[in-house]
Parts: C-alpha cells; structure tokens; sequence
C-alpha cells in the first residue's frame, strides 16, 4: 500500500510536527499583543535555521486580560525548510519533484455534503456579539509599530466572476471591527476579480480560509498564472483530491477541514484606509487605501486552532514559505513554457538576500546562445515584484550557497557586457519606490527596474583550484579517523576541470603525484628565453 502524501487537516500536521521534535507547546499565559509574535521572531534573530521549530500557544491572553479558547500556532508551515518538508510528507531534497510533478499532474478537488469547518456557524447578531472577528486571537505581528492585529495566514478564496475560475491568494487583513477586516490584494490576482466585479456594479464576495493542510497554504503563496487553480495544485502537492464544501452565505467552496471560515463581501464601492504594518523588505508598509470584507458568517470547527504566520523582516516563516513555493513555479515557467532547457534549478533566497522574492538565482547547463538572457528576460518579467535582482550561473554552483553565488559574480562577470538594467519592473512593497508622502497604493503603480546579471562562465576556464576529489575523500576519512569535529561539505569541496586544461597541465600534475617534480623542473629549464 502505497504511502499517504496528505494530512488530513491540522490536527495531523500537529501531530507529526510534535513527533518529530519539531513543535514547541508554550503552556504558560503569553500576550498575544505584545509577547507572543515577539517570542517566536527570536529563533529567526537568534538560532540557526535547523534549530528553529514551530510553536503551539494553549494560553493566550491580550493586553486587556481578555482570555481566548483558541490556541495560536506559528511557525508550523514554513519556520525552516525542514518544516516546509514535514508539511508535504516529503524530505527537503524531495520538494523540488513534488512541486514540478504538482505543477504538470494537478488533481482536481472534489466536493463533500459537509465538514468540520462548519461545526459552528456564527452570523447576524453573533458576530457583533462576541463570536465575530473578536473571538479570533489574532496577534500584533509588529507590537510597537502595527496600527492593530493583522490576519497573516489568511488564505482568500474568490472566483473570476466571468471565468469562474478558483484563486486561493494569502494577504495580509487588518482587524477594523468584529465584522469587518480590510485586504491588501491590489495587483495580485485576486484584485483583477474585484476589478472585475467593480466594471458590473457588483460586491465580490470572498471567503478567508484560516487553519489549513499544508498543500493548501503552499499552493496560496505560490505566484501561479491567473487561470490556473490553486485547488488543483494543492491536490497535485497533495497526491488526491482536496475535499470542498459550500460557505453558508456566499457562494464559494472551501477546505472541508479548515479550522475557521470567515465568509463575506467586498465592497466595490468604496475603499478605506489599511496599514501600515510590518512587511517583507524588512520596513513597515506604509499606510494605503484598499478594499475592505464586510463579514457575512464565521464557521469553525468546535475546537478550532488559529493559525498566524510570522512575517514582517526577513528571514522569516512568511519569506520561506512564498519562496519554496515560486522557485519551484518560476523553474516551471522558465524550463516548460519558455521552451529553456537549459534551465535546470531556480532559487529564490531568503536567508542570504534579506528578502523571499527579490533575489533569484537560475542555474543553467550548456545555455545555448540567447538562452542565459532569455532566461533572465522571462524571469524578470514574472510574478509582479519577484525577481528584482536576477542572476544566472553555470550549473556546478550551488544557487543556494552565497559564497558560491558570490564567487560567480566576481569571476564571472564582465560589468561592461553581462549586466543589463530592466525597466517596466512591478515595485511590490519596494521601499525605494515609496518617497515619504506617497500612498503606497499610488506608489504601487509606478513602474521600478530588475538588474540582469549574466555570472555564467563566457569561456573555458581553468580547474577550480582544490584537491582532486579523490584526494579530498581519501583525507575526510582520515580526518573521521581522528575524531575531529563533524564536517559538513559545502560545495565545491573538491577541484574539478572546467575546460581549459591541456594534456601536458595534465600529465605534469601526475607527475608531481609520482614524486618526480624534477623532471618538469629540467623541461622548464631546457625552454629557457631572455626576457624582453
């Protein structure tokens, strides 16, 4: 019988992630305005990536001494790379196949009659009387500095109301009343629906989906074309079908086993200030105008679990968790629909570059004429704000390893002919497309620039220069034998040939291995020329 590649919900994921060893319960009461976001930031300030992990909150309070039901989790999806792993039963070498064969085999979803997502259902005069928005214990992310509590791991589910099409995009929302939370999803494809519903006079209706499996999450934060469904993408991540049912009041299907549904309508009328709040370059987002959910009904499930995302500066869960995802999209589009070949990995970092989507780096093999900048072009122009700064190496450089990245660009490049400045680049929440006084929203539509870089090698080099790997080998065992400290190899470890290297390079070097160096020595000798 074949292995399960899917949770079920939640309470599974939980469960796994504790098994092993990577869930931290915190039982003693933590503010969830002004301690808990500032708790679990450490391990991303202060631990390396393997040692972080996820937390789950039992006792949580906010700064009024309110005391909530529901515990808060952080971290689960996304904390490290081998988190992100866990959340798709995978190993972190695996998640490169996982996302490709997701991408060119998705599955469908299929509909249920019903599911724990609706156990209770909260609407009318619930909502304004201590079951709306309020009764959620949403932190502040940037306690300090954010202006109120902010959904995070808020997955929007809406459909193109001409195409019918499903988009699941996970924007941040700012708490304004217990019925009523704002979205920032201006020029993202959910924004394209409101424009949409705007042209007929129509609200658009929404539904935000909180708590759930992590094929839905990861499908959320990929920057997938518009006509392409995420649910059929979470089912390709997950190997089966995801199971939907129907929202109570609009009409949307939803995650049958999300712990909270928050269902309502979004004005096209009107729009209202939102922000600012702490986001991805690493700044505060400024304060914009943007839509807002009038809120309609709120189901969950008896005993829900509310799922936050830590965000804000990088690197964090939110970087990783939208970085793992589009790279794996992004080498997609570039390898299959460009037609590139020659593409053979694309990394887009967080940890080195501060960011989750402006820094990318495609590996490339062999790149015929015109494929390194063709490759750079379309990665550029892809996915809005990703990729401002784009890079292209030869495929023995480890795109994940700065050093090595680094080590490319300084001697590789020719400033003068493999450096191109790109103009017409989506600014995202760019800080140096926000002059002081701007409204972000207007700041937004100003086009900025992606810089090019060609670091593929332009010619035959010589050996990188280290020991043949046969040498390295044979002195990693002695050093086990000695009992030093653990290595941990990064590449390159051992020297290779890169393609300018002659016959006699060659048969000098085995030479030298031979102990007879001093013949090399007479033939120098016998070429002797007076200087000029």
């Amino acid at each position: 019988m074949e292995k399960r590649k899917y949770y079920r919900d939640v309470r599974e994921h939980l469960k796994v992630l504790e098994e092993r060893g990577k869930l931290r319960r915190i039982k003693r009461e933590i503010n969830k305005d002004t301690e808990l976001m500032p708790l679990v930031r450490w391990q991303f300030r202060g631990l390396e990536e393997q040692e972080r992990k996820a937390f789950l909150f039992e006792n949580v309070v906010d700064v009024k001494g309110k005391r909530y039901t529901m515990p808060v989790t952080v971290g689960t999806l996304a904390a490290s790379t081998e988190i992100y792993s866990i959340g798709l039963m995978c190993t972190p070498d695996e998640i490169f196949d996982r996302w490709t064969e997701a991408q060119l085999k998705p599955i469908p979803p299929v509909v249920v009659e019903s599911g724990p997502a609706q156990e209770v259902v909260r609407m009318g005069n619930d909502l304004l009387s201590g079951y709306g928005l309020d009764m959620i214990p949403v932190p502040i992310s940037t306690p300090g500095f954010d202006n109120a509590p902010y959904l995070t791991s808020a997955n929007w589910v809406t459909k193109d109301p001409e195409t019918g099409v499903y988009n699941i995009g996970n924007y941040r929302g700012q708490i304004k009343a217990p019925d009523r939370t704002g979205g920032l999803f201006l020029g993202q494809h959910m924004g394209q629906h409101w424009r949409k519903c705007q042209a007929k006079g129509i609200p658009l209706e929404a539904a935000i989906v909180i708590g759930v499996v992590p094929a839905v999450a990861y499908a959320a934060t990929a920057k997938l074309p518009a006509d392409f469904d995420e649910y059929r993408l979470a089912g390709g991540l997950a190997g089966e079908p995801i199971p939907l049912i129907k929202c109570k009041t609009v009409d949307l299907m939803v995650p049958a086993t999300a712990e909270i549904v928050i269902e309502g309508k979004l004005s096209t009328d009107w729009i209202e200030p939102e922000g600012p709040f702490g986001e991805y370059p690493g700044y505060m987002g400024h304060r914009g105008i943007a839509p807002f959910l009038d809120v309609t009904c709120i189901t969950h499930r008896k005993d829900a679990i509310y799922t936050t995302l830590m965000s804000q500066f990088p690197p964090s869960e939110s970087s990783k968790i939208k970085h793992t995802g589009t790279e794996k999209v992004l080498y997609k589009f570039l390898r299959y629909d460009a037609g590139n070949p020659s593409v053979v990995d694309v990394a887009i970092h967080d940890e080195v570059s501060g960011s989750g989507q402006g820094y990318c780096v495609v590996k490339m093999k062999k790149p015929a004429a015109g494929d390194v900048w063709r490759a750079l072009n379309a990665s550029a122009g892809y996915g809005g704000s990703y990729a401002k700064i784009c890079i292209a190496v030869d495929d023995d450089i480890d795109i994940r390893d700065p050093a090595m990245i680094n080590w490319a660009i300084s001697f590789n490049v020719r400033p003068d002919q493999d450096v191109m400045v790109l103009k017409g680049k989506s600014p995202g929440l760019d800080p140096s497309c926000y002059p002081p006084g701007i409204p972000s929203h207007v700041a937004r539509q100003t086009p900025t620039s992606a810089l090019l870089i060609d670091a593929t090698r332009p010619w035959p080099y010589t050996p990188v220069s280290l020991p043949r790997k046969e040498f390295m080998e044979r002195s990693k065992a002695i050093w086990e034998e000695l009992g030093l400290p653990e290595l941990k190899p990064r590449m390159p470890w051992y020297g290779y040939s890169l393609g300018d290297w002659t016959r006699q390079d060659e048969e000098e070097a085995e030479v030298a291995l031979k102990g007879d160096h001093f013949v090399t020595g007479e033939k120098a000798k016998a070429k002797r020329v007076k200087p000029s």
